[in-house]
Order: structure tokens, then C-alpha cells, then sequence
């Protein structure tokens, strides 16, 4: 297994409040990792401080092993942030061109395709596009760099539902030839679920879970019936969220559930359903308050 980037005990306070506290991360080469949060969970925070432009309160971060110091940016190495920086006067080719300097990887090809898949007119400057067409020029540089590391903060806000599945399509494919390692922040939880392998899930700057995506779809379960029955059955398990409603009661589980297990259930009356992403989140959340 060889690391990409690993984050160890970041900390970092702005005033009282604390936008980091006590977090670890450890991205492994060639796998696309969610970080998934709410707005202020400290995500941008996170992503910003891998980039060099924000520094730790106390902490470290190794790329590749090698620890960076003050202001020191990775190498092979692309951060899409959530609101671009480009001069608006510039031309969307010029963005294009002026970025192309900075990554050895960049490939014209595929940025001249991807020009046409997002419909977007080179010549044009920056600040005639929208909010969401000017993101897509963000995105562009992400996916045509061909960075090794390569960070997006939202990559799809502002744009609509078909420019969303036109990027997740046009990152998948090129990941798939060429692989590299890529962490999509987002709170969109939902869209996130099947383009990432791997999520990150941070609330208030802490850590609540780092786990692989196929094992939070098995693992994700909602649980209604008898309250004792509920007791009972979830009893040892881990329960993320539970909410009474009469006599009944209501449980969202983080646990792979056997065949030893839905034989129980169905003898104590108790049903059971799969977690959508988003819903797992929204528990997840709640119960770590």
C-alpha cells in the first residue's frame, strides 16, 4: 500500500472557535475519496492546509513521506478551490493556458474535449460566465492537469443536474486511464456515492468516519418495530441515531447485518431498510450530539 498524503493530529483554532481538532487522514495512490460534511465542518479548512495556504495551529502533513514545511505546496499537485481566482479579464483559454505552466501532466487533448463537453466558449473572459460555468473552468484544469494529488472544494455548486453528470462521467473515464489520487469535497452526500471508493465524514472539525463506500451501503440499516424488540435486536450493535414514535421505535444501525440476523428480525416483527447515503450522514451527524 503506498500513501499519497497522510495528516496527522491537525489542529487549528480561529479565535475559540476550532476549525480543526485532533483530525487524521491517510489518503492511499490511485483511489477517489469523498470528504463529506456539512457547510463550516472545517472542510475548506482541511483542503486549504494541504495546499500550503493556511498552517496548522500544531500538526503535520507528509506527501509522499515527505513532510511539508511553512508554505510549502506538494508536488504534482492541483487544488480546485470553490471560488476561483482567475482575473477576470483573462480569457477562458488564457486560464487554461496560464495553468497548463504549472503542471507537467497537462494534457491539450483532453482540455480541448472537455471545452466541449461543458460547452464553453474559450474565447470568453472570465467574468462574463456564471458562477457555476466559471467553477467548470476550475474543473477543467483539475481533470487536464493529470496531477497525482488532485483536490476539488464543491466542484459542482452552481451548476445544473446534467453539468454535474457530464463532470462525474468525464472524471470516472479518465480516472480509469489514468489513475491518480483524487479527494472530492462536498455536502452534496448523495452524488458523492458513486464516484467515490472511499469516504472522509467530518462534523465540527473532528472526524467521525473513514470508511469504504461499499461497506457503507451493506452497513447503513434503518430499524423500525416494538421498542423492546428494537432494544433487543440492536443490543452490542452500533447504533448511530435512535427516535421513539408511540409504542415503537426507530434506529439507524452501522452494522453488517448476517443471514443470523434477519432471521431475528423478522421473528421479532422488525423491519429493516438500507440507508441512503444522505440519510446515513444526517444520523451520523445526529448522533455525534
Amino acid at each position: 500500500m503506498s500513501i499519497a498524503l497522510t495528516c496527522g493530529n491537525l489542529n487549528k483554532k480561529y479565535g475559540r472557535t476550532d476549525a480543526l481538532r485532533n483530525l487524521d487522514l491517510q489518503l492511499e495512490e490511485n483511489v477517489i475519496y469523498g470528504l463529506l460534511g456539512r457547510n463550516g465542518a472545517g472542510k475548506t479548512t482541511l483542503l486549504n492546509m494541504i495546499a500550503g495556504g493556511i498552517f496548522p495551529d500544531y500538526g503535520t502533513i507528509e506527501v509522499r513521506g515527505k513532510k511539508l514545511g511553512k508554505g510549502e505546496l506538494p508536488k504534482d499537485f492541483c487544488f480546485v478551490r470553490e471560488k476561483n481566482k482567475h482575473f477576470g479579464g483573462a480569457r477562458v483559454i488564457e486560464v487554461l493556458q496560464f495553468a497548463a505552466n504549472f503542471h507537467p501532466n497537462w494534457d491539450w487533448t483532453f482540455a480541448h474535449e472537455l471545452l466541449e463537453t461543458f460547452q464553453l466558449d474559450p474565447h470568453k473572459k472570465i467574468r462574463q460566465l456564471s458562477r457555476g460555468t466559471e467553477s467548470l473552468v476550475g474543473n477543467i484544469i483539475g481533470l487536464a492537469s493529470r496531477a497525482s494529488l488532485t483536490l476539488y472544494d464543491e466542484p459542482v455548486l452552481g451548476l445544473d443536474v446534467l453539468m454535474r453528470e457530464r463532470f462525474y462521467k468525464a472524471l470516472l473515464e479518465d480516472y480509469a486511464n489514468h489513475p491518480r489520487t483524487i479527494l472530492l469535497s462536498t455536502h452534496l452526500i448523495d452524488e458523492i456515492a458513486t464516484v467515490a471508493e472511499r469516504v472522509y465524514i467530518i462534523e465540527a472539525g473532528s472526524l467521525l468516519l473513514h470508511d469504504e463506500m461499499d461497506r457503507i451501503r451493506m452497513a447503513a440499516h434503518l430499524i423500525r418495530g416494538n421498542s423492546e424488540a428494537v432494544a433487543s435486536f440492536t443490543a452490542g450493535k452500533r447504533v448511530l441515531y435512535t427516535e421513539a414514535y408511540g409504542r415503537g421505535t426507530m434506529a439507524a444501525i452501522y452494522e453488517t447485518l448476517d443471514d443470523g440476523d434477519m432471521r431475528q428480525a423478522r421473528e421479532m416483527d422488525i423491519s429493516i431498510e438500507h440507508l441512503t447515503l444522505q440519510k446515513f450522514f444526517s444520523y451520523l451527524i445526529e448522533g455525534g450530539h
